[in-house]
Order: structure tokens, then C-alpha cells, then sequence
């Protein structure tokens, strides 16, 4: 295992050697989808708080989270303009879906928003591993993709603090050991369905 690309997260297992030269080798995919999984991401924290509006506690971290994960949509929208790419529309994120279908199961897990934070964690997380296995595939080419492996790396940074923002928020609603434990549980999930997708040109 190479401990630097899942070093600090709650992760298991690594994606699939096959995936960093079919991104390389489609980035304009990767870029497309990249900047839908920053819309949805700031999404999915605006619906936290609307889901669970009595969870005040959630409001300024929340809006942090957005406004980053905005401010990293417009950059990577500003980097497809520079390579002449259209946006195109948001595909469907199978990865997702499925995620928090098996974590937020009713009757299963720590509660429901306990379960939504620890689901925010994961997804967190494996971009966070995604954007580190990017950035060193990208070190050793052009110009231009070293200064996207730089831009990867730092977003990787921005990534690995988010999924520890939302394990925190999970210790507010829960026992920090039950959430642990949580946790535990959850990284077998993810590890099983990772092992399962499709290995294609997008984040996720």
C-alpha cells in the first residue's frame, strides 16, 4: 500500500491502478465531472442544513464548506474555458447514490443525520484520494500538467480537511466511539463498493 495517498483518511483500499491513465488520458471528462462533484458537494451541504434545520451547529461550517466548494467549481470551470471545453450538463453519480443508499438504510447506522455526516465524510474522502492519485500521475508531464498536478494536490489538501469537518460534526450528534466505530463499519462499505464500479473518466 502506498500510505501517502490514503494517509489520514478513513479509506481502506486505493482506486485501481487503471484509473490514473484513463483520466490522464480523458481529462477533459474528469474536468467536466470534477466540476459537477464541487456543485453537488456545496449542494449536499446547503441540503444538510435544510434537511436538519434544527441542527444549528451545522450553519457555519456549512457555509464555509460551500463557499470553498464554490470557489473550487468556478476554478475548475475557468480551466476548462482556457482549454476551449464546454461545461455540458451534470451525469448522474451512480457512486453517490448507491453510498448513501447502504449508509443511510433506515434502521441502520447512528440516525439519520449522524449517517448523512458520516456518508459527507466518505465522499470527502475518496476525492480527496482521487485528487492525490491525479496529482502525482500529472507531476511528471508538460508543463501545463504539472501546474494541474500542483492545483490537484492543493485541492487533495482541501479535501482531507472537509472529511475530517464532517467526522468532527458527527462526534456533536454522537458518542465519539459509537461514531468510531461508525466509521470502522462505513470504510468496509465504501471499500466493497469502489471494488465494484465501473473504472471510467470521471471523479467518482
Amino acid at each position: 500500500m502506498t500510505t501517502s495517498l490514503l494517509e489520514g483518511l478513513p479509506l481502506i483500499v486505493e482506486t485501481s491502478p487503471e484509473w490514473a491513465p484513463l483520466a490522464c488520458s480523458r481529462l477533459d471528462e474528469v474536468l467536466r465531472d470534477h466540476a459537477w462533484c464541487e456543485y453537488k458537494a456545496a449542494s449536499a451541504g446547503l441540503g444538510l442544513m435544510a434537511r436538519f434545520p434544527e441542527s444549528e451547529f451545522l450553519h457555519r461550517p456549512m457555509v464555509a464548506l460551500v463557499q470553498e466548494e464554490m470557489l473550487h467549481f468556478r476554478q475548475v470551470t475557468d480551466l476548462l474555458k482556457e482549454r476551449g471545453v464546454s461545461l455540458g450538463a451534470p451525469l448522474p453519480d451512480p457512486y453517490v447514490k448507491k453510498l448513501r443508499g447502504l449508509l443511510c438504510a433506515k434502521g441502520s447506522g447512528i440516525g439519520g443525520l449522524g449517517d448523512h455526516l458520516i456518508v459527507n465524510a466518505f465522499i470527502e474522502a475518496r476525492s480527496c484520494e482521487r485528487f492525490r492519485v491525479l496529482s502525482k500521475a500529472l507531476a511528471e508531464g508538460t508543463e501545463e500538467e504539472r501546474t494541474l498536478s500542483d492545483f490537484y494536490q492543493r485541492l487533495a489538501d482541501a479535501e482531507g480537511r472537509h472529511w475530517e469537518s464532517f467526522r468532527d460534526l458527527a462526534m456533536e450528534v454522537c458518542p465519539e466511539e459509537v461514531v468510531l466505530r461508525r466509521i470502522h463499519e462505513a470504510a468496509e462499505i465504501e471499500a466493497e463498493l469502489i471494488s465494484e464500479m465501473p473504472i471510467e473518466a470521471r471523479m467518482h
